[in-house]
């Protein structure tokens, strides 16, 4: 069977018809390839994680139908990656006219400079083989994106240097849609494409042919189009012009994912936390909940503008960030092995105070304190989920009791246990998250960081800057008789002639 390297000519590709017909189109292409690829049970998209039941099986349809497609769905769920996966749907490498810039087929060329140099070389017209990657152009849209861009232009110094006229087709300066003819062109942002150049896409997608300034001249060209967009952009950056989105073949919609442990495989496979060398840094299973968890709660926040989005970044950057601070805690007290704790977490929120856009509500609040918020009430969730059915009494009567222990983010992990060692039960609660009293210190101490932050999340103990951890306040008795409603009010200033005023 003939090969790449055994096929360098147009009349090698000519004399091997019979085992390299003339390349199929790019839609038929990849509909063979997915074809194969779901006979023999390959992954179809590596590295995309919680889509199998949904996105996925949306997007074979589309591809099977040969369907140029748009992708829907807010910030950080992995709608570039699914573009840029396409790829891997290709053919290995397709045969070209060596320095055509829309890569001509030799069999069936399409610009004017190619089908003159078929005609002059015949079959001694050297080929070249175009591999997949190479095969792949994407265009982030933004608003000072000109039809020129996409589509091309006349090129007066070419005219010059030919001494050709304008609208001569040799003339012409091909734009990135040209330019990905035999492969996919991708748009990312479809919205903040201006309208009109959104019209130039009508050809392309419906009669497969693009014109280019107005002139007779009519490139067939062969790609799979593909968009992205956030939903919420029709009514707030841009819109999708009503032509344009009928004739997109399939519209598919991306999430978030479904579950926390969906999330937490997309971040340990997204995060760099193998930092390598000496100190490596562990990350308990509990503290990888927590950063994941913090993205849940966002989502849920109605302090957080829901329209936009909390991108799977968070939790990716997140643990970073919790990585680096245990790591440098680590090593400023030459402790090994290097273990994050909770305190890693709070230290990790400049990662998390820019990936998300806040309501009114929340800027009165500020991203900072709200970001504590989330870490707390994410706390709280794995917390629950660990120690449910878990006996803290004896450590919550101890506080009550006028027990205080304060955490020093600047102490050793030794430190911090001799401190945690004097409330009566709190070491033996360790046991519940995995982790035995014998334990090397570093992670005893983060474990015991845990079971403390836990408790004061669930709102068990309290926590302060001057005293640390110590009991819950005790509301004040209201007086017998006395409707709640006028407790609210009791520190209300007195009327003229001394009386207070109760409101019912």
């Amino acid at each position: 069977m003939a090969t790449h390297d055994s096929l360098r000519t147009l009349g090698d590709l000519r004399r091997a018809g019979t085992t390299v017909p003339a390349h199929p189109s790019v839609r038929d292409e990849v509909r063979t390839n997915l074809i194969r690829k779901l006979t023999a049970g390959d992954a179809l998209f590596p590295g995309v994680v919680g889509y199998d039941e949904t996105v996925v099986p949306q997007l074979v349809n589309a591809l099977l139908s040969r369907h140029h497609f748009i992708l829907l769905g807010l910030r950080g769920q992995a709608k570039t990656r699914l573009l840029r996966s396409l790829v891997t749907l290709l053919d290995d490498a397709v045969p070209v006219v060596p320095g055509c810039e829309i890569h001509d087929d030799p069999l069936q060329p399409l610009c004017a400079a190619c089908r003159a140099r078929v005609a002059i070389e015949g079959d001694d017209l050297p080929i070249a083989w175009l591999g997949r990657d190479d095969r792949y152009v994407e265009k982030l849209a933004t608003p000072d994106v000109t039809i020129a861009d996409i589509l091309g232009d006349v090129d007066p110094i070419k005219a010059a240097r030919g001494a050709l006229q304008l609208g001569d087709e040799l003339t012409m300066h091909y734009g990135l849609l040209p330019r990905a003819n035999r492969g996919v062109f991708a748009v990312n942002e479809l919205p903040d494409l201006a309208g009109k150049i959104q019209v130039g896409l009508f050809n392309i997608l419906q009669e497969g042919d693009v014109q280019i300034k107005g002139y007779p001249v009519r490139l067939r060209l062969d790609v799979l189009m593909a968009f992205t967009a956030n939903p919420e952009d029709y009514t707030a950056r841009g819109k999708i012009i009503t032509p344009l989105k009928d004739r997109i073949g399939s519209e598919i919609r991306t999430h978030y994912p479904a579950t926390r442990h969906e999330a937490m495989a997309i971040t340990a496979q997204e995060a760099w936390i193998d930092r390598g060398g000496d100190q490596p840094v562990e990350l308990p299973p509990y503290v990888r909940e927590i950063v994941e968890e913090i993205a849940f709660q966002a989502r849920g926040e109605r302090r957080i503008d829901k329209r936009s989005g909390v991108s799977q970044r968070l939790p990716i950057t997140c643990l970073e960030n919790v990585a680096s601070s245990a790591e440098r805690r680590a090593l400023l007290h030459g402790e090994s092995p290097s273990v994050a704790g909770v305190i890693d977490v709070y230290a990790a929120l400049p990662s998390m105070t820019g990936k998300f856009e806040l309501e009114y509500e929340g800027e009165l609040k500020g991203a900072d304190a709200l970001a504590r918020d989330l870490i707390r009430a994410a706390v709280a969730t794995v917390f629950t989920g660990y120690f449910e059915n878990a006996d803290t009494r004896e450590v919550v009567e101890w506080f009550d009791a006028g027990g205080t222990v304060q955490i020093d983010e600047r102490g050793t992990a030794a430190a911090l246990v001799k401190e945690a060692a004097r409330i009566p039960g709190l070491l033996d609660l360790v046991r519940h998250i995995g982790v035995e009293r014998r334990a090397p210190a570093p992670a005893v101490a983060s474990a015991l960081g845990f079971v403390l932050e836990g408790l004061y999340a669930t709102k068990k103990i309290s926590r302060s800057d001057d005293r640390g951890y110590h009991a819950t306040e005790t509301p004040a008795p209201r007086r017998p008789g006395r409707a709640a409603a006028e407790t609210e009010f009791e520190d209300m200033p007195p009327l003229p002639g001394g009386k207070k005023k109760y409101y019912n």
